[in-house]
């Protein structure tokens, strides 16, 4: 079984993609005949990760794959290590905004992500899709579910994880505005290409695409 999960809207925004694209990306998922589910995160420190680890419990996927906001890139973005660090710009939606916090005390320094995320970008880049290798997941809560979710991880084999991020929906851009985006029907497939090739991929293939800063 393959788990989807996506955020509800934070900040000023009314929607968040990455909630829409991953229930459009479900469906495409269900047509091909896998198993998939999905659902929606609070975008709040420490019930995100409660929740998801609910999630995992009751649902045993074999992969999950965790999708979140990041407006102003113009791609998907595979996200390559989350880290220990909690260092909010701006309150979560219950008002919470912890700054220079461990998002669990003790843990390691850093996780890098389960999927095969050079695989993922070579098949997002052969459907004709905008993608990249991401090297950092910030440190408001899309960082923290995605360390929360690789600690966990850490103590349940045979289950794979990770984290992407997916640019603004058109709808988010006001009239004249100059921020990208990326329709939700692409995004979507995006989201399922990760997926698909998540479940497909025991060993990620070898594909230069690091950063020189």
């Amino acid at each position: 079984m393959i788990l989807l999960t996506g955020f509800e809207p934070f900040g000023q925004e009314t929607l968040n993609p990455s909630w829409l694209a991953v229930q459009r990306a479900r469906q495409l998922l269900q047509a091909e005949g896998l198993a998939v589910e999905a659902i929606e995160l609070p975008c709040v420190f420490g019930e995100s990760v409660t929740v998801l680890d609910d999630a995992v419990s009751r649902l045993e996927p074999e992969i999950v794959v965790a999708v979140g906001l990041a407006g102003g890139r113009d791609r998907i973005s595979l996200e390559r290590v989350a880290i220990n660090c909690d260092d909010a710009r701006i309150p979560d939606n219950k008002g919470q905004r912890p700054i220079d916090e461990e998002v669990i005390p003790g843990a390691p320094a850093a996780y890098f992500s389960g999927l095969p995320i050079k695989a993922a970008l070579r098949n997002l880049q052969i459907a004709g899709i905008r993608g990249e290798i991401s090297q950092s997941a910030g440190t408001y809560v899309c960082n923290h579910l995605f360390f929360g979710l690789m600690h966990s991880l850490a103590t349940r084999p045979g289950v794979r994880g990770g984290f992407i991020h997916v640019p603004y929906a058109p709808e988010q851009v006001p009239p004249g505005g100059s921020a990208p985006s990326m329709p939700l029907d692409v995004t979507a497939q995006g989201i399922a290409v990760v997926a698909r090739t998540s479940l497909n991929t025991q060993v990620d293939s070898k594909l230069g695409a690091g950063a020189i800063h």
